[in-house]
């Protein structure tokens, strides 16, 4: 197979042959941004050199970013024009990839491009790994697993729930929460740890946890966050998660935080283009397709409720709210009629998933919460989350159903 590779990604031009696995041409032209003089006299001699024409490629590889938007449109246009004739196939390559692929073997590999402006173009190893690639899909386990946790915990609940406030059967519960929420913190997911720790919390105060046991909870956690935050702040999870808390507290970086001042305009970055997104909205917002939208990274997901202020204004931010609240109201009012506790303990867990996430999502889009990766239910895009949302609402009715025999009412 003979596969013709063109990369105007940057400053330099570049043209590669190659034959099965054998390199039989390769050069990179350095003559500054001006590709749309250079690139086809490149691939012309490239092909005289090696004694082949368009009609003997079997496969064109183009760079198709990130890098100059001039350039790989440049390059993008050649290899099409060239490939058009003989229908024959393209490959795009990512100039990340392509960078980190040159060092295989070599461990984790972090790839940076200068993008201008204050700003990089990266990619790299993450500690994160609570995503997985089944294909072409991706999916969290960690989210369907919140549904596996909520009737497991719920189960455990009903079946201990005379004895909840003894010693022994209240560490039996505290174990079956910690050990999902440490292996998730493992994984590096923290905000979906978090979220965790909130539906434990509220189906343990569901079934009738003594009051003091909360105040000791809460007395201790503050004690422990004052420590840590004291004594073991460079500990603190991985650099950008204490980074990320640090722009919440100081946002200016006035204390230095930020080691340099590119590390504090990139932590920053997402949540002061959504604060100014949702400012930006006003009352009633710009409107949905008028293209006045102020772009903020991620917007379908972690930052949809930026775009809906933005979009709907404060109004569209209210009613939002309001549909997302009284799901959290019939949600808690169907586990607090049912005539079974174990259905009690289902509703307990899925009202607080919902109700964390939401005041989690809200937080991180008015910057008074870091950034965690939490989506805001029902409206951010997610297959996984979707899915366990959709799931959640499903036994919600299933409880519902089993105590009315009606759905509404």
């Amino acid at each position: 197979m003979n596969i013709l590779a063109v990369d105007t990604a940057g400053k330099t031009v570049g043209v590669a042959l190659l034959q099965d696995d054998s390199l039989l041409y390769e050069c990179y032209l350095d003559a500054g941004m001006t590709h749309s003089e250079t690139l086809m006299p490149l691939i012309d001699n490239c092909l005289k050199l090696c004694g082949m024409g368009c009609r003997d490629i079997d496969l064109y590889g183009v760079n198709a970013g990130p890098g100059s938007f001039t350039g790989l449109r440049i390059g993008l246009a050649a290899v099409k024009g060239l490939a058009f004739p003989r229908e024959t196939l393209c490959a795009p390559v990512s100039t990340l990839e392509a960078l980190a692929a040159a060092h295989t073997g070599c461990g984790t590999v972090l790839c940076a491009l200068d993008a201008r402006r204050a700003q990089v173009y990266s990619a790299g190893d993450t500690d994160n790994y609570s995503w997985y690639k089944l294909g072409g899909f991706t999916f969290q386990p960690t989210e369907l697993a919140k549904i596996s946790f909520i009737l497991t915990f719920a189960m455990h609940l009903n079946n201990v729930r005379s004895r909840l406030n003894e010693p022994k059967e209240l560490g039996k519960l505290l174990l079956h929460l910690f050990v999902p929420i440490g292996i998730i913190h493992i994984q590096g997911d923290d905000g979906t740890a978090i979220i965790y720790g909130i539906i434990g919390c509220c189906m343990l105060f569901a079934a009738g946890l003594s009051w003091k046991y909360i105040i000791g909870a809460f007395a201790a956690l503050a004690a422990a966050a004052a420590v840590a935050f004291a004594f073991f702040s460079d500990k603190i999870g991985k650099g950008y998660q204490w980074y990320r808390i640090l722009a919440v507290i100081d946002p200016n970086n006035e204390t230095g935080w930020a080691p340099s001042e590119t590390v504090w305009k990139n932590i920053i970055y997402q949540q002061q283009r959504g604060e100014i997104a949702i400012g930006s909205g006003g009352l009633f917002g710009n409107g949905f397709f008028d293209g006045r939208y102020y772009s903020v990274p991620k917007a379908h997901n972690d930052f949809i409720f930026s775009w809906i202020g933005n979009a709907a204004g404060f109004v569209g931010c209210c009613v939002v709210l309001g549909v997302l609240l009284a799901i959290i109201i019939k949600t808690f009012a169907t586990g607090a009629c049912s005539e079974d506790m174990l259905g009690s303990f289902i509703c307990a867990g899925i009202g607080g998933a919902f109700m964390a996430q939401i005041f989690v999502n809200v937080g991180m889009n008015l910057r008074l919460l870091p950034v965690i990766g939490v989506t805001l239910p029902f409206y951010s895009a997610g297959g996984s989350s979707v899915l366990m949302l959709y799931i959640c609402v499903g036994l919600v009715l299933s409880v519902y159903m089993h105590n009315t025999k009606k759905l509404f009412g």
